[in-house]
């Protein structure tokens, strides 16, 4: 798991205060977690964070692009993503934990993944409706939905 490796935060030997971190995120973190909906894409991903005793405040900032499958034509279609999340880190002996909003992570090996966290935050980011801007959708498949609307069967019409 290489990619992994990518999106987590080493805290060892970190002293109070804060720290910046940046990744690149690319279409293997849409592999990694075995999304079909997400095609790829390409962001930049900030994290701010400020290391406080057993705790640690995160700010991730995403900004980039996803490309999906359009929900009108079928084709792909690049949709634009900007986002930014809170999490908060509790260094603590027991099992490591994620409900969300509070990750908790060994005090012995503080090591924060965030490669679930940063896909989350993407996949949430996404409308629901993910469609191309007015006229960008592929022609041909606007005009078979338009025949299907009209009670024309386009599909029956080539035969």
């Amino acid at each position: 798991m290489e990619v992994k490796a990518g999106y987590i935060i080493d805290c060892r030997g970190l002293k109070n205060g804060s720290y910046d971190y940046r990744f690149k995120v690319g279409g293997e973190l849409f592999e990694l977690e075995r999304n079909d909906d997400i095609r790829g894409g390409e962001f930049d991903v900030r994290v701010e964070m400020r290391k406080s005793g057993s705790f640690a405040e995160l700010e991730v900032a995403v900004e980039g692009y996803a490309s999906v499958e359009c929900d009108r034509c079928l084709e792909e279609c690049r949709l634009p993503v900007s986002s930014s999340a809170q999490l908060t880190v509790r260094f603590a002996d027991g099992e490591p934990q994620y409900d969300g909003e509070v990750m908790q992570v060994s005090a012995a090996e503080p090591q924060i993944d965030l490669t679930h966290y940063i896909y989350e935050t993407i996949v949430l980011a996404l409308p629901y409706r993910r469609v191309h801007p007015d006229g960008e959708c592929n022609p041909e498949m606007v005009a078979r939905i338009a025949g299907v609307d009209a009670g024309d069967d386009p599909i029956a019409d080539e035969e």
